[in-house]
């Protein structure tokens, strides 16, 4: 079970919704409010399918590339690393809009912004890692329902916390990925080290 809470929350952190909630609000501006939820469902249920196949391809990707487990933890932990440096390094600019007039497919939704790098990189890391699929997959699941729940509520929370709270939060977030990029890159040379000797 330790496996399992630490796995919902890695994802969860790695997801950041609240730091999603700025660049999801901009996507939709133009999106007729009431097929808002529509775009929103469509988007989340890609994302889920692409990580969902990432955590069953994985090792086959990881051994078709010759690439070792090791290695992907530490090149996991290094774009975990640049991405919590641009979190809590924020520079507030605001997200660019799409110039076309038409609801978001796919890009920049579901992709990169849930399905991004980090979060397949993590979950093939959790792949490698973890011979129980289906405990990884109930893992996946629960961060996703929490990350499709707080996207879901983007304009009602955006309204609350205000700029500034959603800024604090997403610093917040990339000072934790800061310490979990360092912990994966650790790990990933510790294993090296091991089967080195």
């Amino acid at each position: 079970m330790d496996f399992f809470f630490s796995s919902v929350i890695t994802l969860c952190l790695v997801m950041d919704p609240f730091g999603n909630i700025p660049l999801f609000i901009s996507a939709l501006k133009k999106v007729a409010p009431e097929r808002r939820k529509a775009v929103l469902v469509r988007e989340l249920a890609i994302a889920l399918a692409i990580t969902v196949a990432f955590l069953y391809l994985g090792k086959w990707f990881l051994h078709m590339f010759g690439i070792h487990s090791f290695s992907m933890s530490i090149a996991g932990g290094i774009i975990l690393f640049i991405i919590s440096m641009k979190l809590v390094f924020n520079n507030e600019e605001e997200p660019h809009t799409n110039p076309k007039e038409e609801e978001p497919f796919i890009v920049p939704l579901a992709i990169p912004l849930v399905a991004g790098p980090a979060v397949l990189s993590i979950v093939m890391i959790l792949s490698a890692q973890q011979p129980n699929k289906l405990l990884t997959l109930a893992a996946l699941l629960a961060a996703s329902i929490i990350n499709s729940a707080v996207l879901m509520l983007s304009f009602p929370i955006s309204n609350l916390l205000g700029k500034k709270g959603l800024i604090a939060i997403e610093r917040l977030t990339g000072m934790i990925l800061v310490l979990m990029s360092v912990d994966m890159v650790m790990g990933g040379i510790s294993e090296f080290m091991k089967g080195s000797l």
